[in-house]
């Protein structure tokens, strides 16, 4: 049994340097995650309870994705991958231990934490972006579904591992928040001798016939005349802006419906990385490209109800179990979106076509925490969740009039060769 669940869910953790890459990056998106909650609740604890502060931290620790996945792209095609994703685990590491000492010094102020927040994301958007490029080059083509879901699961499952890690450092140390962070300067130097280790060494190709300009803008005109990529990343934006775009709710959400302070939010965090963890290695197993493209669409329709049924429930219980539902649902639908995407993409220009595509997830993800955490200031959290389950819902309908998305939710089976 061992060996079937191996053979079928964990084939990509059999090559070391994809192990290694795994590691790392369940540690670094562990420190991320943490460093939402505890960032956010910092804020919103300075701010009196003002969830647009805590739009603001999240804004800006999302929009540097907007500016920063091109550029970080863009390189991922030039130079050594390994080495550009090491040097963004080792500033991010820095960064965390400078964020640990200015909470503890109580130097750490509202305007701060946006700053620093700006400066997290712009690393983690060079992680993600450079992950997504050398993944493929690290073992045979065709296992690589399973190495995307399983680098999925690290991504979407490190939510639950990251709030549950500071969890109890919140409640036995509610008021000592700078553990928490010094936790995460921890995890991203795991991750960073983890990045150390891999040996695999890659780069895309420039066109040397081309300018600069010229070759950092491929990427985009890659996309923009993919009529499925195209598609993709537009339904994506749409599932991204209005469905996963929650974490300057959570802090009012916690507080109205847990009756709990930061560790509040830590659990709703920690439910939806459960869920998200077992959809994405579920999808592992996954092979049947049908199954595939009518579980997308599966996906897409679950992932509007799932912050309804958060937006509508009456209990911790009820809550908590929403959650677990909008990590299953959300996960699957972008750990699908991801699979296709480097499986149409060549090599050559898989870091900048990466770099495009982060960068109009990112930057839907923050201005939509913006304006949710404004929204949430004039009315309840609740309702603007529940407004933009229903508006996913609108938008997946809509996308069954795309002929693009069509072949992709349901595949032609392929022509059978006729015997002579």
């Amino acid at each position: 049994m061992l060996r079937t669940a191996r053979d079928r869910y964990l084939l990509a953790l059999q090559y070391q340097d994809y192990r290694t890459l795994w590691i790392a990056n369940l540690c670094a998106g562990s420190a991320a995650w943490a460093l939402i909650v505890a960032r956010g609740w910092l804020a919103f604890e300075m701010t009196d309870g003002s969830s647009l502060w805590v739009g603001l931290v999240t804004f800006g620790a999302m929009a540097p994705r907007f500016f920063a996945t091109p550029i970080i792209g863009f390189l991922a095609d030039r130079v050594d991958r390994q080495t550009l994703l090491s040097w963004t685990y080792f500033f991010n590491f820095v960064h965390n231990v400078i964020l640990a000492v200015m909470v503890m010094t109580g130097l750490a102020g509202p305007w701060l934490l946006v700053i620093l927040a700006l400066t997290n994301g712009t690393l983690r958007a060079g992680q993600m972006t450079t992950t997504q490029a050398l993944i493929p080059n690290l073992l045979p083509k065709e296992y690589l579904l399973n190495a995307i879901a399983l680098n999925q699961a690290t991504q979407q499952g490190s939510r639950m591992f990251g709030a549950l890690a500071i969890a109890p450092l919140l409640v036995i140390f509610p008021g000592n928040m700078e553990l928490a962070f010094w936790l995460c300067s921890a995890l991203y130097g795991v991750g960073m001798l983890q990045i150390l280790r891999i040996k695999t060494r890659s780069t895309g190709v420039i066109d040397r016939e081309k300018g600069m300009v010229s070759n950092f803008f491929a990427g985009f005109r890659y996309v923009y005349s993919n009529p499925l990529l195209l598609a993709m990343v537009l339904i994506v934006l749409a599932h991204c802006s209005l469905t996963m775009s929650y974490e300057s709710m959570l802090p009012a959400i916690s507080q109205d419906k847990l009756g709990a302070a930061g560790v509040g939010v830590s659990y709703l965090i920690a439910g939806v990385g459960l869920g998200a963890l077992f959809s994405s290695v579920f999808l592992a197993g996954i092979r049947s490209e049908s199954n595939r493209g009518k579980l997308f669409l599966l996906f897409g329709f679950t992932s509007g109800i799932g912050p309804i049924l958060l937006a509508l429930s009456s209990s911790r219980e009820l809550s908590i179990i929403a959650t677990v539902a909008m990590g299953v649902n959300q996960a699957g639908f972008m750990t699908i979106t991801h699979t296709i995407i480097q499986t149409i993409i060549p090599d050559w220009i898989r870091g900048r076509v990466a770099g495009v595509y982060s960068m109009h997830v990112g930057g839907s993800m923050a201005v939509a925490n913006l304006g949710n955490g404004a929204f949430s200031d004039m009315f309840d959290a609740s309702k603007v969740m529940a407004v933009g389950g229903v508006l996913f819902l609108a938008a997946i309908t809509l996308s069954l009039s795309s002929g693009s998305l069509r072949s992709l939710y349901f595949p032609r089976p392929a022509a059978q060769a006729v015997p002579a």
